[in-house]
């Protein structure tokens, strides 16, 4: 089951990690008495059912159902076999490899994420170390860009020529059907492939795992004809809507610095990098998308968004602002630099202190919003600051906490130089019209369409937030998992059942129960953590299941024997049922003999019930 890695390394690498310290890389998971509890990073949920079991080292999702150990974790998450997660929990816990093991050459990488990784490394090393480079190197000089900033991004620079990446690659041992579908190249007429990008510093787009998956080249001549960025064009492994530029390195500081900050340029991120923010993160030059909020809310909720000072960037802000709301539970902030500034000119204008202090005196949505409707009216006109201090109310509305609203409210009164009383008069009316929309939208939700005939229902599909959850082991097979439970965590309650001769009704269940003997007699010290790696993919829902069902170790003989005798009851019931379908066959085909016989049996079985 371990493939070629002893397993005597895996049981080490298994047992010198923590399975919250793993998945809290990918998730933001909060206590909740023995378990962990946080949003599933394997479908989109709004209300948390992942959940992460310390004691025993497993996760379960209860809306997909996906659950396991720390090495099913990264299988599932990050689409690798069984030695590559234990190669990676092993550099997670500084444990090498054993001599001859492991996949430090990259091999079984997926092809297209290989190419990119060795691209990157490519265009960085072309940067630094080649005279083809210099001209990349004066452009990021006079950007300001020095060695640990170069370093920490990665940043490379194509040189001007069309065959230089692909003549590299191609000495790789890559072949040109692969090079296709990499977006690195663009094809002629007659099929030859020619480099995607030239003369351009590179930037090596990562996903959250932190390996390149794109690049964004950024123009450096002059020539306003060519565009000033140009991405990778969206590849089986780079979608732009899913992907934050710098977000594995930022989501490892987001424990430290306590939020993600949002930027709308790479040049921002690494701004707020040089001024000693390493939580930045920017969109794929593309609008913010649900599939990057979700990203985001995974790892945390409090985000600070920081686009650049100017009309376009405050009304994108203002977009992104609406968009984090109406997802809900985020702690927002949001910073409006003077002076149309962007974070990289505002930095290089200010320095990097007075930038950090703009960043902790960041904004609630409503104070930004506020601030941006009282712009759009002319307040010393009475008809004019009537419709602003209309419209201010409604904003506050939205408001969830009743005293967050207060403070807003007394704040417009002592502002608009109006009484509060009257403002909130207001607010209460507004807040009653909220609640009558909101509950005509819950009639009309609950309201029953007829029900289709058979010729116009049609195949319908549900989001995995919506879907009905499908039933575990547990819940379809209760007795028998209680029963494997004991079996397994009870040298007692084992022997007790062989000695009776019991079986498992279910065969994967038998079956389970016949590994665990068998893992017993091979292994010294038998852990069910270590067990779910040696038995089949297919079984290890139902180990799964049991464990975090959280069940007692305690258990009495009489509770074995009513499970057993119920199963039991439940195997006749079901061959009651088969007899009495043969029974009927029999009597069709008048077959008396038959008929006679199973009579018989059916007899015997009603005896047994009693």
């Amino acid at each position: 089951m371990a493939g070629r890695i002893p397993e005597e390394f895996i049981n080490e690498v298994r047992s010198n990690v923590n399975i919250v310290d793993i998945i809290s890389q990918y998730v933001s998971l909060e206590k909740k008495g023995k378990d962990y509890i946080g949003l599933c990073p394997f479908h989109q949920e709004k209300t948390p059912s992942f959940t992460v079991n310390e004691e025993k080292q497993f996760f379960k999702c209860f809306g997909c159902g996906k659950g396991g150990n720390v090495f099913k974790f990264l299988m599932y998450k990050d689409n690798l076999t069984f030695p590559e997660s234990v190669e990676r929990v092993a550099e997670f816990a500084h444990i090498a490899m054993p001599q001859g093991y492991g996949n430090n050459d990259g091999s079984k990488m997926n092809p297209l994420m290989r190419m990119h990784k060795d691209a990157a490394e490519f265009y960085h090393r072309v940067l630094l170390t080649t005279k083809a480079g210099e001209r990349g190197m004066q452009y990021a000089q006079k950007r300001q860009l020095d060695q640990k900033v170069l370093d920490h991004f990665n940043i490379g620079y194509a040189p001007k020529e069309d065959n230089v990446l692909i003549t590299y690659l191609r000495g790789k041992g890559y072949q040109d059907d692969e090079l296709q579908k990499s977006g690195l190249f663009v094809e002629s007429k007659d099929g030859r492939l020619f480099d995607r990008f030239r003369d351009r510093l590179m930037f090596p787009l990562d996903n959250e795992n932190g390996r390149t998956i794109g690049f964004s080249g950024r123009r450096i001549s002059d020539d306003k004809t060519e565009a000033k960025y140009m991405n990778s064009p969206e590849t089986s492994i780079f979608t732009k809507s899913k992907v934050l530029f710098h977000f594995a390195e930022a989501k490892k500081a987001a424990r430290s610095e306590q939020h993600l900050i949002l930027y709308e340029g790479y040049m921002d991120v690494i701004a707020a990098y040089k001024a000693g923010i390493s939580s930045g993160i920017a969109s794929m030059g593309t609008s913010l998308t649900d599939d990057q909020i979700y990203l985001l809310r995974r790892v945390t909720t409090n985000i600070i968004i920081n686009y650049d000072g100017d009309p376009p960037g405050i009304h994108a802000e203002e977009r992104a602002a609406r968009m984090f709301n109406k997802a809900g539970n985020f702690n927002l902030g949001i910073v409006v630099l003077p002076d149309n500034l962007d974070p990289d000119e505002y930095v290089k204008k200010y320095g990097a202190e007075k930038y950090q202090n703009e960043v902790n005196g960041a904004k609630t949505p409503t104070e930004f919003f506020l601030e941006r409707l009282a712009k759009k009216y002319n307040l010393n006109n009475d008809r004019e600051k009537i419709t602003y201090l209309d419209e201010a109310v409604k904003e506050i509305a939205q408001v969830r906490n009743p005293v967050e609203r207060d403070m807003y409210i007394e704040q417009l009164a002592r502002n608009a130089q109006v009484s509060s009383a009257s403002l909130k008069a207001n607010l209460a009316r507004e807040l009653r019209r909220n609640n009558r929309a909101k509950s005509h939208m819950r009639q009309q939700s609950n309201y029953s369409a007829p029900t289709p005939s058979t010729d116009e229902m049609q195949p319908s599909f549900e989001s995995a937030e919506t879907a009905t959850i499908q039933q575990t082991a547990g819940q379809r097979h209760p007795r028998q998992v209680r029963l494997l439970y004991l079996f397994i965590h009870s040298q007692q309650a084992q022997k007790y059942l062989q000695e009776g001769n019991f079986h498992f009704p279910d065969k994967d269940f038998e079956e389970l129960a016949q590994l665990w003997i068998k893992y017993k007699e091979t292994h010294d010290n038998p852990q069910i953590d270590g067990f779910l790696d040696f038995i089949p993919e297919q079984l290890q829902g139902i180990i799964v299941d049991a464990e975090m069902a959280n069940m007692p170790k305690d258990f009495t003989i009489q509770e074995i024997n009513e499970y057993v005798q119920s199963l039991q009851k439940r195997n006749i019931y079901s061959r009651l049922n088969e007899l009495n379908n043969q029974l009927q066959d029999a009597m069709r085909k008048q077959d008396r003999d038959e008929c006679l016989r199973l009579t018989q049996k059916i007899i015997e079985l009603k005896r047994v019930l009693g």
